[in-house]
């Protein structure tokens, strides 16, 4: 059996033993979703390739403000991740990207990544929307109060309103 096949079966036990909701969308190819508290989930990919594997997760869309704020945070933020880093897409939205070689891959390693994707993605959201997109969360904040709509969704955010 292949190398890739060999790691295709040990996520696909990983995953199955996590009880990780998760697609296959090929030999190779698993699309996951991670939970979260503040980020309430997190759709993360993993592609076993020829010479390595990827991780990648989508964390949010191109900040609408601060982009220098928020990338400089990122940048800091990458030196304490294992396993990822902060990039952007072609679009400027922010992901987490991680690769690993074949002979790195195994079943207590994978858990590491995918526990530090869901402690950053779901960890770090609300910063980056405070950062991002802080214009946003006031304009919908006084929406919300002017037509006595709930606020339950946006109290991680009172403090840039008031």
């Amino acid at each position: 059996m292949s190398r890739p096949a060999r790691l295709d079966e040990l996520i696909a036990g990983v995953l199955a033993e996590t009880g990780l909701e998760h697609t296959r969308s090929g030999p190779g190819s698993f699309i996951i979703t991670l939970p979260g508290g503040k980020k309430l989930q997190t759709v993360c990919r993993i592609l076993v390739g020829e010479h390595g594997v990827l991780v990648e997760a989508f964390v949010c869309r191109r900040p609408d403000e601060a982009h220098e704020e928020v990338y400089r945070w990122l940048l800091r933020r990458n030196a304490r991740l294992y396993g990822v880093h902060y990039a952007l897409d072609k679009a400027g939205d922010i992901y987490l990207v991680g690769r690993l070689a074949h002979h790195a891959v195994t079943a207590q390693e994978l858990d590491r990544v995918l526990g530090q994707v869901i402690e950053a993605a779901d960890g770090d959201f609300n910063t980056l929307l405070e950062i991002g997109f802080a214009s946003s969360i006031r304009r919908e904040w006084a929406w919300r109060v002017a037509r006595g709509e709930s606020l339950n969704n946006l109290a991680a955010f009172e403090h840039l309103v008031r």
